[in-house]
């Protein structure tokens, strides 16, 4: 009988510790899962902020639709503070998609596309003449995408570049895409003073578009 009861006794310490063991895990599980969603939300919330931290529309607050900038549309993003732009070398606007971005010089430690749009090196301004002033920033959803609604654009499209205080007008004259192999061949003309921009084709990890635009008056 005693042994009996012993047995009995050792089946419910089992049977107890066994619920215990299944009770951390679930509650350990409930805990990794929660951890991991919590994580997700704040890189979430941390992407959002760094988005509108960079927001370039201008301040007019235009809201924006798949069709360009439009009054009453869906709200992307918004500049609701004044920003300097006296301290780069020139200033990209593209009304089109509500853009508004400075740039530096070549040779600037800031000229580096994982922080503004990127002048290229051999570029030519166009106070200096005819030329071609090539412009290069990531497309995406990062908070460094500056030119992720260039897709919208097409030709005859405007472009204004600021340099000291004087804008020159472009519209976008050819779009094409080429393969994103580390070098790039453009197609521009030599007679005019040009503006090409670049960035990675939306949708495609192997291909760059180019938008090509010269210079109006």
């Amino acid at each position: 009988m005693q042994m009996q009861n012993q047995l009995k006794k050792s089946k419910r310490m089992k049977k107890s510790q066994a619920l215990l063991i299944g009770s951390l895990l679930v509650f350990g599980g409930s805990i990794v899962l929660s951890w991991n969603y919590l994580l997700r939300m704040r890189e979430e919330v941390f992407s959002e902020m760094k988005l509108a931290m960079t927001d370039s529309l201008p301040v007019t607050q235009e809201q924006q639709t798949e069709g360009g900038p439009v009054s009453g549309g869906e709200p992307e993003y918004y500049e609701n503070y004044t920003i300097d732009y006296s301290k780069y070398y020139g200033v990209l606007e593209i009304p089109r998609i509500g853009l508004k971005r400075g740039f530096y010089n070549v040779g600037s430690r800031y000229n580096n596309i994982e922080s503004n749009v990127t002048m290229v090196e051999g570029s030519v301004s166009p106070s200096e003449g005819n030329g071609n002033l090539i412009l290069m920033a990531h497309s995406g959803d990062s908070y460094i995408s500056f030119f992720a609604y260039l897709y919208r654009l097409g030709v005859g499209d405007d472009c204004y570049i600021t340099l000291s205080g004087v804008t020159y007008h472009y519209q976008i004259v050819d779009i094409y895409d080429v393969n994103k192999s580390g070098l790039m061949v453009l197609d521009w003309n030599p007679n005019n003073r040009n503006l090409t921009l670049v960035t990675c084709t939306k949708d495609s990890d192997t291909l760059q578009t180019v938008y090509v635009a010269e210079y109006i008056g």
